[in-house]
Formats: C-alpha cells, sequence, structure tokens
C-alpha cells in the first residue's frame, strides 16, 4: 500500500497532489530547488527535500537525484505532475527498478505513445482517424524535403518527442519549409535532447478538443468526456472548456470511442489525454497522446465530479477505478482560464516578481487552484503560469458570466499578469459563440 508520496514537480500542481494525499491519509513530500525553497508546495508537504540549484537540469530534471531522495526519504511512489521528467519512460523506468512506484503508465507505453511518429503509426493501425503525413521519423531536411511532396503545403513540422508547442513550425511553401524545419529541429534538440521529426498535413484553424481517459491495472477503462483547448497562443492553451460547443452527441460519442480504443490498444492504465483536431467540416483527427495528467484536467473533475489525482492514486495501488463507464454522468458546463505571470502587449513577455498582495476569487461554483502568496517571489526559471481560475455553472452562457465575475474579483499585485486578457477574451463574440479556433489569438492581435 502506498503511504508516502513524493512528488517530483513543484508550483501548484505540487500544492493539488498534496492536497489530494492528505485526503487519503498518505503522506507527501516536496522536492524543491534552492530558487524553490520559499515556495508554497514545500511549506504545506509533510517532508520536504532540497535537490539541487541552477538549471532545471540539475533539480527537477535530475532523475538520480530524485529517485535517490525519493529512496532515503522512504517514499512509496512518485507522482510526476505534468510537464518536467512526467513523460518520461527513462525516468518511470529508474523508479520500476529500485521499487519505487510511479503514478502513471508504464514506461514502455509511454515510449510508444510520447514518440509522436510511432504513436501515429499505432493509432493508424488501431482504426482511430489520423491527420495525412509521415509514418517514419525524420532526421535530416532532404528526406523531408521529399516527404513533404506526398503531402502538400502547407504543413506541420513537429517535434517527435514533443510538447508544450517546442519544435513545431508550419511552412506554408517550399520556400520557408528547409529553414523551418531546421529552427524547429533545433528546438527538439535542445528542448528533448531528439532531432527526429515528422510532417502531418497543416489544417488551417481547426479546433482542439481532448478526451480524458482513466484506465486501471484490471483492465477497466474508462472515457470521461471532452475538454475544448482551442482557445491557445504559440501552441499553449489558455482557455479550456466542457463540454466543447464545437461538436455534437454523435461527434462525443465517436470520439469517447476511438479515445478507449487508442488506450486498449496500447495497454494503458492510470490517467492519459487523447487529443484530436477537427476541421471545419466537423471531421475529428488524432494529433496526439498526452500520458500524464493534464493542467487542465479540474475542468474533467468539475462537471464528472471525479477526482483525478486521487484515481490515479488508487490505480497505483493496485485498485480498481472507484467507478464504472455507466457511472459517468456530465453536469454543467465548466471553464478554466489560465493565470500566467506574463505581459501579453508585449509578445506574452513573461514578468516574474514579488507577489506583494493577492486576492482570489470565491463562491459557489468557482475554484483557483494556485501556489501564490503575498510575498512569495516567483522566480525566472520556470513555466509563467502562476494559478487557475475555474468556474462551474448550470449552462455555458452562466459559466461565461460567472468567469467573468472571477476574473474581475481576482487580484494580484507586484507583478503583471494576463487577467485584463482573459477578460477580453470572455468578452469576445467569437468565443461567446463558440467559434474560436486555434488561430483566434493570433487573428485577435493582429
Amino acid at each position: 500500500m502506498i503511504k508516502k508520496v513524493l512528488i517530483a514537480n513543484r508550483g501548484e500542481i505540487a500544492v493539488r497532489i498534496i492536497r489530494a494525499c492528505r485526503n487519503m491519509g498518505i503522506r507527501s513530500v516536496a522536492i524543491y530547488s534552492v530558487e524553490d525553497q520559499e515556495s508554497l508546495h514545500v511549506k504545506l508537504a509533510d517532508q520536504r527535500i532540497c535537490i539541487g540549484e541552477g538549471p532545471i537540469r540539475n533539480s527537477y530534471l535530475n532523475k538520480e537525484s530524485i529517485v535517490t531522495a525519493a529512496i532515503n526519504i522512504g517514499a512509496d511512489a512518485i507522482h510526476p505532475g505534468f510537464g518536467f521528467l512526467s513523460e518520461n519512460p527513462d525516468f518511470a523506468r529508474l523508479c520500476q527498478e529500485h521499487g519505487i512506484k510511479f503514478i502513471g503508465p508504464q514506461a514502455e507505453v509511454m515510449e510508444r505513445m510520447g514518440d509522436k511518429s510511432r504513436a501515429r503509426q499505432t493509432m493508424k493501425a488501431a482504426g482511430v482517424p489520423i491527420v495525412p503525413g509521415t509514418d517514419g521519423r525524420l532526421h535530416d531536411v532532404e528526406n523531408a524535403v521529399e516527404a513533404v511532396k506526398q503531402i502538400g503545403y502547407p504543413v506541420m513540422i513537429k517535434a517527435s518527442a514533443g510538447g508544450g508547442g517546442k519544435g513545431m513550425r508550419v511552412a506554408h511553401n517550399e520556400n520557408e519549409f528547409e529553414q523551418l524545419f531546421n529552427i524547429a529541429q533545433r528546438e527538439s534538440i535542445n528542448a528533448f535532447g531528439d532531432d527526429a521529426m515528422y510532417l502531418e498535413r497543416y489544417i488551417v484553424n481547426p479546433k482542439h478538443v481532448e478526451i480524458q481517459i482513466l484506465a486501471d491495472e484490471l483492465g477497466n477503462i474508462t472515457a470521461l468526456g471532452e475538454r475544448d483547448c482551442s482557445v491557445q497562443r504559440s501552441h499553449q492553451k489558455l482557455i479550456e472548456e466542457s463540454p466543447s460547443p464545437a461538436i455534437n452527441d454523435v461527434t462525443r460519442q465517436a470520439m469517447n470511442e476511438a479515445a478507449i480504443i487508442a488506450a486498449q490498444t496500447v495497454g494503458y492504465t492510470n490517467a492519459g489525454t487523447i487529443e484530436f483536431i477537427l476541421d471545419a467540416s466537423g471531421e475529428f483527427y488524432f494529433m496526439e497522446m498526452n500520458t500524464r495528467i493534464q493542467v487542465e484536467h479540474g475542468v474533467t473533475e468539475l462537471v464528472t465530479g471525479v477526482d483525478l489525482i486521487i484515481e490515479q492514486i488508487r490505480v497505483a495501488n493496485g485498485e480498481p477505478l472507484s467507478f464504472q463507464q455507466k457511472d459517468i454522468q456530465w453536469r454543467g458546463h465548466a471553464i478554466e482560464c489560465r493565470i500566467n505571470a506574463e505581459i501579453p502587449e508585449k509578445n506574452f513577455m513573461p514578468n516574474p516578481g514579488l507577489v506583494e498582495h493577492i486576492h482570489v476569487p470565491a463562491g459557489n461554483g468557482v475554484r483557483v487552484d494556485s501556489a501564490l502568496y503575498a510575498g512569495y517571489r516567483i522566480p525566472a526559471d520556470y513555466d509563467s503560469m502562476i494559478a487557475k481560475i475555474l468556474v462551474h455553472a448550470p449552462t455555458r452562457e452562466a459559466a461565461i458570466l460567472k468567469m467573468r465575475s472571477a476574473l474581475d474579483e481576482m487580484v494580484i499585485i507586484g507583478v503583471e499578469t494576463n487577467l485584463d486578457f482573459q477578460y477580453q477574451l470572455l468578452r469576445h463574440p467569437l468565443f461567446v459563440e463558440g467559434r474560436a479556433d486555434t488561430g483566434f489569438i493570433e487573428r485577435m492581435m493582429s
């Protein structure tokens, strides 16, 4: 039985996992870098241990140091959160080798689905619709130039090991393709240590809709419905909601079934997300699978009542899911806004610094996930997301009104944030009417 969980992450997701552990009577261990010693997750955990300073490769990406810390402090399991090592199969395998439960899928499954080109081949074989593109890994621009002749323009260049918008470029013609391929490949090498790329036909202004799945080690797989993540900038999501205003019940059912087939095909366990894109006609295509908990998992929690983090820990403990597919009912509408310490008017430039004062909204159907407090200095070393505001209401219209109210109430003094920008998005006609797509923000700001 899992009695102590080391959290291999920081910030609000670490705080979220600590709270879930408390609710289960499980002790939590926070790891932290020297720069993070005053962070909230460090203060809240039952135990804490410093694992390095300076670049993240010396701390939150140091697999050996994290596993050693878990062994020394007597942790039974490690929860990776999202980002950092959450989709690193070598880390999952290292945990297993030392008798520590990795709260996530098996390393082999992570490898299979984490390699985007390999995942495409797997989904294609399983009958899940995929965007036309290359099936193999591309390592040089010469082969890529030949491949794009079969796909046509515009084409999306993607890092095979990628995620979070890194190693991605769109080439609209042959004159820019070679340069953009080389740029994306260099980004992939720097971010993931991998030069493998693949190509997909670029679907102009698609919708981005993903399905949350949960699977236990006893063969039970459930789909918990969709999240619409179309509002994003530079491939980084800003607003997520459920249910999606872009699909009908027939498409919703088909997407849930495709997600379950995808999970069954690879023998998936724990929490995962199957990401799809929708074209203008409403056809959907597999894009990738995230083999971890998502930033936006709270949206699904609000409409289903399922605590995804607790279910993750139950699955890792060898227990069955606490529900079956027939038990899932979707109630009302949920919206999440990501609050970042950044300046939207300056191309979303990060704006770390001292939080002098903070007030968070509250009330029925309002949730704020954050690690901020007055007097906390946001470090410049990490992602700029500092909070997530979530609301739940009976209808989408009511949820939009509630989110506007929550954004208006939230106060952060000391650093600039995208609060006002999010408020503008919530009032934009395209968003209000449910017609925003992945190119919405770029067009809005041009």
